[in-house]
């Protein structure tokens, strides 16, 4: 876990593995208990995790008040940590300001965070959810202003299109204000959107993508068996109601999985963690954790190499159908290239100039 990574655009340094909060504290009926948290974020720690996220509506708070009572009372090891956390998110039912990125919602929700998490300064402060009701010239203001104040060090994004954090990207190069360094999003083996705009445009303007179920809700963790009756039994999903059926696909992804994590002595969780890692862009996938040896299967995906075939073969498998954006970017390459490899790639070539003649008119 001691392989430190640097955030996006910044020089705030980073464990590979980043330890979620979602599962902190019993108050939606399916999370780990204050003492299992704390062990669970004790053990983070003490193997070189330096990166906690969290979020103002996980647990109705109790998440960040957990990391406060852990973290933020221990100014030793609240100094070594980062701690994000996310806002928007309305835990105040009747409360029209209660929730969304308005200044005075922004402010509320900084200040209710910094005393929940015992702590005077936010490392990480992140939309949750994009609010469209709020001019994007007032978040991106009131955010600088957090920054300038010392009460957020960094700011992020989480669910957001790519064309509204690129067009924030540039009103803070614009305006001195200060820009997104991180991108969280879901991001796995079964859930390769991302891929088509949302990652290239966070590696081109300098967000670090932190990806939340990169295990896609345990789906890819190995816990799962064709051959069992029920499948969501004593699961997360099954906590929260959801069924949980493989379909063939899936079936294939974990066979494929298994041959792998044999070939290197590990788990199912680790390998699908490993590939996760290996994406372009991607800082620190958070793992969700509910039990102590959940967080030993997924600490061990940082000493996985996969080799060049193993990801070959995991990224056929789990390849999603074409959207726009992909389905013309090869038809672009055949337009441009006129069969000649350019940076590694050659291209087909396209079929309207095939019989095209050099200097004809």
């Amino acid at each position: 876990m001691q392989q430190y990574r640097t955030l996006g655009k910044s020089g705030l340094r980073v464990s590979p593995l980043c330890l979620g909060g979602m599962t902190f504290g019993e108050d939606w009926g399916w999370g780990a208990d204050e003492k299992q948290s704390e062990q669970i974020i004790r053990t983070f720690t003490d193997a070189g995790g330096n990166f906690i996220d969290t979020a103002s509506v996980y647990t109705n708070g109790h998440s960040e008040k957990i990391i406060g009572d852990v973290v933020g009372s221990q100014s030793s090891l609240r100094t070594k940590t980062v701690i994000g956390t996310k806002f928007s998110g309305n835990i105040y039912p009747g409360d029209p300001n209660g929730g969304g990125t308005g200044t005075k919602a922004i402010v509320a929700s900084c200040h209710q965070s910094l005393r929940r998490l015992q702590t005077d300064y936010i490392d990480l402060f992140s939309i949750h959810q994009w609010d469209w009701n709020t001019p994007l010239e007032e978040v991106m203001r009131t955010l600088d202003n957090l920054v300038s104040s010392g009460k957020v060090r960094y700011i992020g994004v989480s669910y957001a299109p790519a064309w509204k954090i690129a067009q924030a990207q540039t009103f803070a190069a614009l305006k001195d204000w200060t820009p997104f360094i991180a991108l969280q999003v879901e991001y796995s083996l079964l859930a390769r959107t991302i891929e088509d705009e949302l990652v290239p445009m966070a590696i081109e303007l300098g967000l670090g993508i932190t990806p939340w179920s990169p295990l896609k809700g345990g789906l890819l963790s190995g816990k799962y068996n064709p051959s069992m009756e029920d499948q969501s039994a004593g699961t997360r999903m099954g906590d929260t109601g959801r069924k949980v059926t493989l379909s063939g696909r899936e079936i294939a992804m974990l066979d494929q999985l298994r041959k792998i994590a044999d070939a290197h002595d590990t788990t199912v969780a680790a390998v699908s963690l490993a590939w996760v890692l290996s994406r372009p862009g991607v800082s620190a996938p958070i793992i969700g954790i509910r039990k102590q040896e959940q967080l030993e299967a997924n600490i061990a995906a940082v000493d996985v190499d996969l080799s060049t075939d193993e990801i070959r073969s995991l990224d056929d498998l789990s390849n999603p159908p074409a959207s726009f954006v992909t389905e013309y970017r090869e038809a672009g390459r055949m337009f441009h290239h006129g069969g000649i490899e350019v940076n590694g790639y050659k291209p087909a070539v396209l079929p309207l100039t095939r019989n095209m003649v050099p200097g004809r008119y």
